[in-house]
């Protein structure tokens, strides 16, 4: 059963997330002896690592192009149809938001213009362990690819036997990726960040992972570029007696079997709905192979918020500022309006998680911990770099250079100042 916490007689809401990534001293020392091994020794201590981390005698870090071909061969027709259809959605979704280039004409026959270039070399890393993560592999490689990225290295850790589970490569294979490489965990992240003789350094890492894949990617950053800080996965349910009990049961349920550190939460003004929530829940689990990682999410980090009332359910909701929200109320467009912050929303009755998590479109690499507040889901955006041109005329120039030349001077720089006033004179 998940706790049910009042909140109908709080005025002021203030719900603060313990990020173990940016306060776990022994995760960090494990992380930096990993890295400074990674450097030194590189492609030894990869298999170093795989021996102790994965019980993985790896020989050949990279996977072969003959591997890769005789498991597409044997793979499920029927799941390369679905991950077709599902890099269809996605591409198409990723493709409205290229950019294109601008130019704007200044006075003077002067111009201003903004042009884009993708990132050249991306890693990206798809966990292992748990679960297997082909989902993984579209949302991050498929919007690098629209970008224009011409340089992907996959990482994903192997089994006991030394190999990636197969879904990840056929996945993986569907999407053109030839540099695909056995290793996992905070070496894998060590070795995109500096390179070693078989994985070459990238400009930037993205995908989940544990808490050293987590840290490892904060303690590289600098370095490379990362996609986020990424905490635990989390999803909000702001719903009414409209929603379906089953429904919401179900989704939580579903958050919850990710790992036992998932946030499951209900905002609702309705304790009878609550109770039947908390029913369903009861109900399905038992019939979850998963249920044991379920019930420790459910019991550490799931919540039922009691409201008085939707307009609080949206307050509490803004604090909160979820991964992925769900609205099921009888307003939907209306409360949406007032969403501030939140990762994915999702409408309705019939908009669960989990088709934005593979198939819809949008993509399911999202801002955990409260930094919906200021940042955004994975996009096209993270693969491409701006750069900004400045043309002016001797005309524009001579125009404008002692205003600019004077500014330079409020902050106490003279050079500068010669720099636009030696162009006036001439």
């Amino acid at each position: 059963m998940i706790k049910i916490i009042d909140l109908r007689k709080k005025k002021q809401l203030f719900f603060q997330t313990a990020n173990e990534q940016a306060k776990n001293t022994s995760v960090e020392k494990v992380v930096a002896e990993i890295i400074r091994r990674v450097q030194n020794d590189g492609d030894k201590a990869l298999r170093y690592y795989s021996k102790k981390f994965d019980g993985a005698a790896v020989t050949s870090i990279k996977v072969n192009p003959q591997e890769i071909s005789a498991l597409v061969k044997k793979a499920n027709p029927q799941f390369i149809s679905i991950l077709k259809e599902s890099d269809s959605n996605i591409r198409t979704f990723h493709k409205a938001q290229v950019r294109k280039p601008f130019s704007i004409k200044v006075k003077e026959n002067s111009e201003l213009r903004q042009l884009y270039h993708p990132i050249e070399k991306v890693g990206v890393y798809v966990p292992g362990g748990k679960a297997a993560y082909p989902s993984t592999v579209l949302m991050n490689v498929i919007p690098a690819q629209v970008a224009g990225v011409k340089e992907i290295h996959l990482v994903s850790p192997p089994d006991k036997n030394g190999n990636i589970h197969p879904d990840v490569l056929l996945a993986a294979s569907l999407l053109g990726i030839k540099n695909i490489y056995r290793v996992g965990g905070a070496q894998a992240i060590a070795a995109l960040a500096y390179g070693t003789e078989t994985i070459p350094a990238v400009d930037k890492i993205v995908g989940p992972g544990n808490i050293f894949v987590a840290t490892a990617k904060r303690m590289v950053y600098g370095t490379v570029g990362i996609d986020s800080f990424a905490g635990p996965s989390e999803v909000v349910i702001l719903a009414d007696n409209s929603a379906d009990p089953s429904f919401v049961a179900s989704d939580l349920l579903a958050q919850a079997e990710h790992d036992e550190r998932s946030v499951p939460i209900l905002v609702t003004p309705s304790r009878s709905f609550a109770v039947k929530v908390n029913t369903e829940v009861k109900r399905m689990l038992s019939e979850l192979p998963r249920k044991n990682i379920i019930s420790a999410s459910l019991i550490n980090q799931g919540r039922i918020y009691l409201v008085a009332s939707l307009q609080q359910g949206i307050a509490v909701t803004n604090e909160l500022a979820p991964e992925h929200l769900e609205i099921i109320t009888t307003k939907d467009e209306s409360v949406l309006k007032q969403i501030r912050h939140a990762g994915s929303i999702f409408l309705g009755n019939y908009s669960p998680v989990a088709i934005g998590d593979y198939f819809a479109g949008p993509n399911h690499v999202l801002p955990t911990e409260r930094t919906a507040r200021f940042s955004s889901p994975l996009s096209v955006d993270d693969f491409i770099k701006k750069s900004s041109v400045i043309r002016y005329s001797s005309k524009r120039i001579e125009s404008v250079a002692e205003n600019a030349a004077t500014f330079a001077e409020h902050e106490g720089l003279t050079a500068h100042a010669l720099s636009l006033r030696i162009r006036k004179k001439k």
